[in-house]
């Protein structure tokens, strides 16, 4: 298991978003949040996304990251004649 500091902050912004969403118009000493419906929504979707993001990275250590993102790279790299070749196409 790893502890990155990538997955750390993952982690925070993932419950702060999600603190927004839930708590919504709130003010905080100094600050005042007030996110309306869009902005509660956008936030729940950040947070959920940046938890899934850490949960992902826990469960899945970086050899594993850096394994996926050089296979991807090598079947772009592959098949970036037929990639040009859709774009003149179009």
């Amino acid at each position: 298991m790893t502890n990155s500091s990538l997955t750390t902050a993952l982690l925070i912004s993932g419950i702060v978003f999600l603190t927004i969403a839930v708590l919504g118009q709130t003010k905080l000493g100094f600050a005042e949040i007030n996110p309306g419906f869009f902005g509660r929504f956008l936030a729940l979707i950040i947070g959920l996304f940046s938890l899934m993001g850490a949960v992902l990275l826990v469960l899945f250590p970086a050899e594993t990251v850096t394994l996926l993102k050089d296979y991807l790279v090598e079947q772009i790299q592959q098949n970036l004649g037929l990639i040009t070749q859709f774009k003149a196409f179009n």
